[in-house]
């Protein structure tokens, strides 16, 4: 028979076992489900190339729906000199123009590699998504226009991944209270008005660290990683899952698709090629006159400590001389060691004196002293 005592020790056990197995069980399946995804082509070359008929607007308009938090519909891509498909092109910069519900446009942005100008390049195309819809002579009846920049490089910042820039209206300088919306009425006898100001987004999928906080999180994890987990359930990847899947896409597709990553990549090795080049140089040519800036300045830093140096020893031999001929015509070590800011130790010294012989006086020691006196005091 067991004891109670072990019986009640087994049972401890085994509950501990049991609750161990189930959470490794658990722990098993949620990494199989993490595991589990689809291999997609990336979302710039979709966007450049797949997604341009009507069917396709759905995945578009999921993205978009997700990003701005409200229902967007893609009505139509609208062509231009901008956004005409290249496969040879190789500048690594994709946009394309939707246009959206109410009229209004998104304009989409995606950049690899890092420009100078790249926010220049925003402003262009969102200045001429709203130039072109003013004709000659009519009015400036403008619909908001959406800027959607992804880009795959580093803006220096910490941990954020998703950026939005709108203008909140005219405010008040001296009443501050009072604020004025860029927005206007789309017809004369219209009272509603609608804002037209562009309202920007900024996306660094790089900077991702793949935690789902929403729904849009999932898109910003297939920008990344070019893949899609089965669960997934953001609008408009349930359709991305199929269109944008690889192992679907014909042969000619496919092999227009591997032709354009190896031009990304190309593009890409070259710019850091380059880059890397750059930076040795810098440190070389740094290094180079940083050694001749630092010759120059310590030859300048000598010249500067040399005239001092030679100056405090002019007027340590200046007082040198002074304490010697006062002592010789008589005067006292204490009036010297007095008028010279010295003990009469230092003056002793100064003398090679025996302390006994500092303090005595010599001849004409009245007379020395007046002298010294009358000279201190002018």
């Amino acid at each position: 028979m067991i004891p109670p005592k072990t019986k009640n020790t087994v049972n401890a056990v085994k509950k501990v076992t049991k609750k161990v197995t189930k959470a490794a069980k658990k722990n098993a399946k949620k990494i199989i489900k993490k595991a589990a995804e689809r291999e997609l082509v990336s979302f710039d070359f979709a966007v450049k190339y797949l997604l341009r008929g009507k069917s396709d607007y759905v995945v578009l308009s999921g993205f978009l729906s997700e990003l701005m938090g409200k229902k967007i519909e893609v009505t139509g891509i609208l062509e231009s000199e901008s956004n005409k498909a290249d496969i040879n092109d190789k500048t690594t910069r994709v946009d394309l123009k939707a246009q959206i519900s109410n009229g209004e446009l998104a304009v989409f942005e995606i950049q690899f590699l890092r420009e100078f100008d790249f926010f220049g390049k925003v402003l262009s195309g969102v200045s001429h998504a709203v130039t072109e819809q003013v004709k000659i002579g009519g009015v400036y009846n403008i619909k908001k226009v959406y800027s959607i920049n992804i880009a795959y490089f580093d803006f220096n910042v910490k941990r954020e991944y998703l950026f939005t820039g709108k203008f909140n209206g005219f405010h008040g300088v001296h009443y501050k209270d009072e604020l004025i919306s860029f927005a206007q009425a789309r017809t004369p006898k219209s009272k509603k008005l609608f804002d037209i100001h562009p309202e920007y987004y900024l996306i660094l999928p790089r900077m991702f660290d793949e935690k789902l906080r929403n729904r849009f999180d999932e898109w910003v994890y297939i920008l990344k990683n070019s893949a899609a987990r089965d669960d997934f359930k953001a609008a408009g990847i349930k359709e991305a899952k199929t269109k944008l899947d690889y192992l679907r896409m014909p042969p000619e597709k496919k092999k227009e698709y591997e032709r354009y990553m190896e031009n990304v990549r190309s593009a890409t090795s070259a710019i850091l090629t380059a880059e890397g080049e750059g930076i040795q140089k810098g440190l070389r040519k740094g290094l180079r006159e940083g050694r001749q800036e630092g010759l120059r300045e310590g030859r300048q830093k000598g010249l500067r400590d040399g005239l001092r140096e030679g100056m405090r020893r002019g007027k340590t031999l200046e007082r040198t001389g002074n304490i010697k001929n006062m002592h010789e015509v008589g005067v006292p070590v204490a009036q010297i060691a007095k008028g010279f800011k010295l003990t009469e130790k230092e003056v002793g010294h100064i003398l090679c004196l025996p302390p006994a012989k500092n303090r005595a006086p010599r001849k004409n020691a009245k007379k020395a002293n007046l002298v010294f006196t009358a000279k201190t005091r002018e």
